[in-house]
């Protein structure tokens, strides 16, 4: 072949990459443009008991936690959940620990399982909301939490 033709197929391949580059480059720039539009268009779903079909009550806030967490594989019984609420926060969903350790540490517990804000955060559950004080949350959290430390919510009798 002469080297003429091998020259301009060379340069005819070296276009061809450069526009192919660009182009890849245009799109890949683009995606982020396109997917933003989209994605601040769309209201992330929440899991809460209502959205569940249950009730907006104790009742219904542990069967909303123990179905989400069925679906992550958390362990746990509705006695097990029931019997720690009562006791760490009677069953108020805004109850907060205003004196012990952690409230002196500026951590206060909250909520119905009463969990810091460090151990809230480190075991969410997705599809739940980010609020602590959030039933559904809380409580899926707290027992996230309880199977990582202690095998189950159920295995827990005290303080946690």
């Amino acid at each position: 072949m002469p080297a003429a033709a091998q020259h301009r197929r060379t340069r005819t391949a070296r276009l061809a990459r450069k526009l192919a580059v660009i182009g890849t480059g245009a799109a890949v720039l683009a995606l982020p443009v396109i997917g933003a539009s989209t994605a601040s268009a769309a209201t992330p779903t929440v899991t809460t008991a209502s959205s569940l079909g249950y009730a907006n009550n104790l009742d219904g806030w542990i069967r909303a936690s123990l179905t989400v967490m069925a679906q992550h594989g958390i362990p746990g019984s509705y006695n097990g959940i029931y019997r720690n609420v009562i006791r760490e926060s009677s069953g108020n969903p805004n109850a907060i620990n205003l004196w012990d350790s952690n409230a002196a540490a500026g951590i206060p517990s909250k909520g119905l399982l009463q969990v810091i804000d460090p151990t809230f955060r480190a075991y969410h559950v997705a599809g739940t909301s980010w609020d602590s004080y959030d039933p559904v949350a809380n409580i899926t959290a707290a027992c996230n939490y309880a199977a990582a430390r202690y095998g189950s919510i159920d295995n827990v009798f005290s303080a946690y």
